[in-house]
Protein backbone atom coordinates (compact mmCIF):
# COMPACT_ATOMS: atom_id res chain seq x y z
CA UNK A 1 0.00 0.00 0.00
CA UNK A 2 1.93 2.70 -1.40
CA UNK A 3 -1.10 5.23 -1.10
CA UNK A 4 -0.66 7.60 1.99
CA UNK A 5 -4.76 7.80 1.63
CA UNK A 6 -5.81 3.95 1.05
CA UNK A 7 -3.32 3.26 3.67
CA UNK A 8 -4.46 5.98 6.34
CA UNK A 9 -8.07 4.71 5.76
CA UNK A 10 -7.62 1.05 5.87
CA UNK A 11 -6.01 2.17 9.20
CA UNK A 12 -8.59 4.10 10.38
CA UNK A 13 -11.14 1.62 9.18
CA UNK A 14 -9.48 -1.33 11.53
CA UNK A 15 -8.82 1.28 14.59
CA UNK A 16 -13.29 1.77 14.59
CA UNK A 17 -14.37 -1.08 14.35
CA UNK A 18 -11.85 -2.98 17.34
CA UNK A 19 -12.73 -0.05 18.89
CA UNK A 20 -16.73 -1.08 18.56
CA UNK A 21 -15.96 -4.53 18.96
CA UNK A 22 -13.80 -4.10 22.28
CA UNK A 23 -16.70 -2.37 23.69
CA UNK A 24 -19.03 -4.81 22.90
CA UNK A 25 -16.82 -7.49 24.55
CA UNK A 26 -16.55 -5.20 27.25
CA UNK A 27 -20.27 -5.23 27.64
CA UNK A 28 -20.42 -9.03 27.54
CA UNK A 29 -17.90 -9.06 30.33
CA UNK A 30 -20.02 -6.94 32.00
CA UNK A 31 -23.06 -8.25 32.02
CA UNK A 32 -24.67 -5.25 31.55
CA UNK A 33 -27.54 -4.57 28.75
CA UNK A 34 -29.67 -2.17 30.46
CA UNK A 35 -29.95 1.36 30.86
CA UNK A 36 -29.34 1.79 27.96
CA UNK A 37 -25.72 0.70 27.92
CA UNK A 38 -26.28 -1.89 25.09
CA UNK A 39 -26.53 0.90 22.40
CA UNK A 40 -22.50 1.54 23.59
CA UNK A 41 -20.86 -0.11 20.51
CA UNK A 42 -22.79 1.32 17.79
CA UNK A 43 -21.86 5.34 19.54
CA UNK A 44 -18.58 4.05 19.78
CA UNK A 45 -18.83 3.30 16.00
CA UNK A 46 -20.64 6.10 15.26
CA UNK A 47 -18.07 8.48 17.02
CA UNK A 48 -15.36 6.60 15.40
CA UNK A 49 -16.90 7.21 11.96
CA UNK A 50 -16.81 11.19 13.23
CA UNK A 51 -12.52 10.54 13.99
CA UNK A 52 -12.58 9.05 10.81
CA UNK A 53 -13.68 12.01 9.34
CA UNK A 54 -11.95 14.24 10.74
CA UNK A 55 -8.51 12.16 10.87
CA UNK A 56 -8.96 11.58 6.92
CA UNK A 57 -9.68 15.69 6.81
CA UNK A 58 -6.28 16.16 8.76
CA UNK A 59 -4.59 13.58 6.17
CA UNK A 60 -5.51 15.33 3.26
CA UNK A 61 -4.46 18.91 4.40
CA UNK A 62 -0.97 17.66 5.81
CA UNK A 63 0.07 14.52 3.54
CA UNK A 64 3.41 14.34 3.47
CA UNK A 65 3.96 15.17 7.19
CA UNK A 66 1.67 11.99 7.39
CA UNK A 67 4.14 8.86 5.83
CA UNK A 68 4.20 6.42 8.57
CA UNK A 69 1.88 3.89 9.97
CA UNK A 70 2.13 5.38 13.91
CA UNK A 71 1.97 8.49 13.07
CA UNK A 72 -1.56 8.18 11.22
CA UNK A 73 -2.66 5.97 14.22
CA UNK A 74 -1.39 8.58 16.44
CA UNK A 75 -4.00 10.94 14.76
CA UNK A 76 -6.46 8.80 15.15
CA UNK A 77 -5.94 8.32 18.90
CA UNK A 78 -5.50 11.55 19.90
CA UNK A 79 -8.88 12.65 18.02
CA UNK A 80 -10.35 9.70 19.52
CA UNK A 81 -9.64 10.32 23.03
CA UNK A 82 -10.23 14.07 22.56
CA UNK A 83 -13.53 12.85 21.44
CA UNK A 84 -14.45 10.76 24.49
CA UNK A 85 -13.64 13.51 26.83
CA UNK A 86 -15.77 16.11 24.98
CA UNK A 87 -18.57 13.50 25.15
CA UNK A 88 -17.98 13.16 28.99
CA UNK A 89 -16.99 9.80 29.35
CA UNK A 90 -15.21 10.07 32.19
CA UNK A 91 -12.20 7.31 33.22
CA UNK A 92 -11.65 8.26 36.89
CA UNK A 93 -15.71 8.22 37.76
CA UNK A 94 -15.49 4.38 38.25
CA UNK A 95 -12.88 4.99 41.78
CA UNK A 96 -15.33 7.13 43.10
CA UNK A 97 -18.10 5.21 42.20
CA UNK A 98 -18.36 1.84 42.03
CA UNK A 99 -20.82 1.58 39.18
CA UNK A 100 -20.80 -0.45 35.52
CA UNK A 101 -21.23 2.82 33.80
CA UNK A 102 -18.03 4.04 35.40
CA UNK A 103 -16.14 0.58 34.80
CA UNK A 104 -17.53 1.51 30.83
CA UNK A 105 -15.98 4.77 30.51
CA UNK A 106 -13.25 3.26 31.71
CA UNK A 107 -12.95 0.25 29.53
CA UNK A 108 -13.75 2.32 26.54
CA UNK A 109 -10.00 4.17 27.34
CA UNK A 110 -8.24 0.98 28.36
CA UNK A 111 -9.55 -0.55 25.17
CA UNK A 112 -8.69 2.50 22.80
CA UNK A 113 -5.10 1.95 24.21
CA UNK A 114 -4.98 -1.70 23.21
CA UNK A 115 -6.53 -1.21 19.87
CA UNK A 116 -3.10 0.63 19.57
CA UNK A 117 -1.03 -1.28 20.65
CA UNK A 118 -2.12 -3.85 18.15
CA UNK A 119 -1.79 -1.57 15.85
CA UNK A 120 1.91 -0.98 17.39
CA UNK A 121 2.66 -4.65 17.17
CA UNK A 122 1.00 -5.34 13.69
CA UNK A 123 3.33 -2.35 12.42
CA UNK A 124 6.51 -3.83 13.97
CA UNK A 125 5.72 -7.40 12.66
CA UNK A 126 5.44 -5.86 9.36
CA UNK A 127 8.71 -4.12 9.11
CA UNK A 128 10.77 -6.92 10.49
CA UNK A 129 8.96 -8.88 7.76
CA UNK A 130 9.83 -6.59 5.17
CA UNK A 131 13.50 -5.76 6.61
CA UNK A 132 14.35 -9.00 6.26
CA UNK A 133 12.94 -9.63 2.66
CA UNK A 134 14.86 -6.49 1.44
CA UNK A 135 17.89 -7.74 3.23
CA UNK A 136 17.67 -11.38 1.11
Amino acid sequence: MKNILMRSLVIFIVMSFLNAQFSEWTLCFLKEKSDGIALVPIGVLVECIIVTIVSFITILIFRKNYSSVLKIAVLFEIIYLITLIISGTNPLAYFSNKTDAGLLALFLYVNSLVVFLIIFVFNLLYSKIISSKIKN
